[in-house]
């Protein structure tokens, strides 16, 4: 529900790439979209049934790509920033047996401040993603 992030902080199209074998880190995508007049800073991502999970992003460097960890986000005031393939995401490790393909689970993001923001994410298997998701 939108009324689990703080005033002005909604996230939308949230989805997961389980991995494509086990064991392997499964990969969280979303939007979230700052109304507020004021920066807010993600510092930290958890997820429901994974050991633990890391703000990540995939950068391109004189063609080889790098995975490089996100301590901190900044979304700035007014701002929609996208984490999709490709980019920023989730890396969730540890995922266990329990999240399957078509399942629900939760990831919970958390702000410098300490605020926190849950969403709902459908776990869809390697290679497939949402309908009208960004390639």
């Amino acid at each position: 529900a939108p009324g689990d992030c703080p005033p002005g902080i909604s996230v939308a199209d949230g989805w997961m790439a389980l991995p494509g074998v086990s064991g392997n880190p499964g990969a969280v995508y979303f939007s979230i979209a700052n109304d507020t007049d004021a920066q807010v800073t993600i510092r930290a991502a958890s997820v429901l049934g994974a050991e633990s999970a890391m703000l990540h992003e995939t950068a391109e460097w004189s063609h080889q790509v790098d995975m490089q960890e996100l301590f901190q986000q900044p979304v700035a005031a007014g701002e929609t920033l996208v984490f999709e393939p490709g980019g920023k995401h989730v890396m969730a490790m540890g995922m266990g047996e329990g999240v399957e393909a078509g399942a629900d689970t939760e990831v919970t993001l958390t702000f410098v401040g300490g605020d926190k923001c849950s969403f709902p994410v459908t776990a869809y298997t390697a290679g497939q993603q949402p309908e009208g998701a960004a390639e």
